[in-house]
């Protein structure tokens, strides 16, 4: 699929770690954590698991926002995992480094499995299902949230065309790539495959502001792979994707700034059985 990137491709450093925590994580991914937590209905004392945690905002929202919870962060990328734990300064969180296919858990070891923004990346997205489920007790839930297909989320798509066209086609694709993963359907289809039941998917739907088209572009680029392909453009080029970038983001620019809505799925599923 055009667009889709492996997870190889955003093992982040930790210089883009902290950008992504600053700039992503504060605009927009900290409040769809907050979303992701409320709707799990954790219980004081629960066992909680946020899978591909990157720079653990989901775990760390949860060990904040319930009492008495283990809390635990599993990722594959050592820069992600660094910034988390520098995020978790007194040490709320246990921080695991490993592979969602391959989880370092027994069976049935946490009540409830969080996962924000990662199975779009990963290649072994059944498998990864399938160890989501095994990690799980009898009755636990699982709660996902992954970005809708890029055609609703219009400002990137907006973004990925002015990159094709100044960038070259590998940088649109890295904005492309986030918003690549499967569809309702295909996630309902798959999620039912690994075992789950009771799967509801919702469509959950967050402003997002920034002070304007340069800023976003910035902001995004230090944030994520892009930075290496934009940071070998010649200054004319760059000072043309701006001009472009600005006159496609026309429609989302207000007086304060560039504003659009940003759509993902909220996914909720239980592991059968009696908790």
């Amino acid at each position: 699929m055009s667009g889709q990137l492996s997870i190889a491709a955003w093992q982040l450093d930790q210089d883009s770690a902290a950008a992504y925590e600053a700039y992503l994580v504060a605009r927009f991914f900290g409040r769809w954590a907050e979303r992701l937590v409320a709707h799990a209905d954790i219980t004081p004392g629960a066992s909680v698991l946020d899978a591909g945690c990157g720079t653990g905002i989901v775990a760390r929202t949860a060990a904040h926002a319930v009492p008495d919870i283990e809390a635990v962060g599993l990722d594959l990328n050592d820069g992600m995992l660094a910034e988390a734990r520098r995020q978790d300064s007194q040490g709320h969180v246990a921080w695991e480094s490993g592979s969602l296919a391959a989880m370092p858990f027994d069976d049935g070891r946490f009540d409830v499995v969080l996962s924000q923004q990662v199975l779009q990346f990963v290649p072994e997205r059944a498998r990864a299902l399938t160890e989501m489920y095994r990690v799980l007790v009898p009755g636990g839930r699982l709660l996902i949230a992954l970005l809708r297909d890029i055609r609703f989320n219009a400002s990137y798509e907006a973004l990925a065309a002015v990159l094709d066209r100044h960038a070259g086609r590998e940088a649109g694709d890295m904005i492309r790539s986030p918003f690549a993963g499967p569809d309702a359907a295909t996630l309902r289809t798959e999620l039912e495959h690994a075992g789950f039941g009771n799967v509801t998917i919702q469509h959950d739907i967050l402003d997002v502001r920034f002070p304007n088209p340069s800023e976003y572009l910035r902001q995004e680029a230090a944030s994520s792979p892009l930075a290496g392909p934009l940071s070998e453009l010649a200054e004319d080029r760059t000072r043309a994707l701006i001009a472009d970038l600005e006159a496609a983001l026309e429609p989302f620019t207000d007086d304060r700034g560039v504003t659009f809505p940003m759509q993902t799925y909220l996914v909720q599923a239980r592991r059968p059985g009696i908790q």
